[in-house]
């Protein structure tokens, strides 16, 4: 599915992705700000990326976030119910941080939702630290609805902000 980018696609994930999904496990920094056990062994990972592609959850979605052909990064809908489900998305390759790709493909997923599953209120999480995520969040029209909770980014315990946002279908 394209992503009213002729360079931006979003599409399902694949086991052979496998190999992009190893070189962003090698970036310490995409592990961190993604919450990703540094230093996993190439078969454990294998073996997650596996369940990842082969899931059968009827409330998680997990879809492939490509640029210029290239698998870049993931998009995931979580604990979908009824007409919500919670937006993530990770950009695997650093260099392309900031750039504008992920709002991208949030709207192209969001999109996704709407028109496949029905679902209209989304929501979505970031650390107050991680300023280009919510900077993306704030850009597509989510709203910060709340402060809850506390946990490690970048090395550091974080608040969590919780934003939400209802679309028509």
């Amino acid at each position: 599915m394209y992503c009213g980018s002729p360079s931006i696609r979003i599409r399902k994930i694949i086991a052979d992705d496998y190999l992009m999904v190893y070189q962003w496990s090698k970036d310490d920094l995409f592990c961190d700000a993604n919450g990703w056990e540094k230093n996993r062994k190439p078969d454990e990972l294998q073996r997650w990326w596996l369940q990842c592609v082969n899931n059968t959850a009827d409330d998680f979605i997990r879809m492939g976030i490509e640029y210029n052909g290239n698998l870049i990064g993931y998009a995931d809908l979580a604990c979908m119910k009824d007409h919500t489900a919670e937006l993530g998305i990770a950009i695997g390759e650093r260099t392309l941080w900031g750039k504008g790709i992920g709002m991208i493909s949030a709207r192209c997923m969001m999109d996704y939702a709407v028109k496949q599953r029905g679902i209209t209120h989304f929501y979505a999480e970031t650390h107050e630290a991680n300023v280009r995520s919510r900077r993306m969040l704030e850009n597509i029209g989510f709203k910060e609805i709340s402060r809850l909770g506390r946990e490690e980014y970048l090395g550091k315990e974080d608040q969590l902000i919780q934003f939400s946002i209802v679309l028509t279908a």
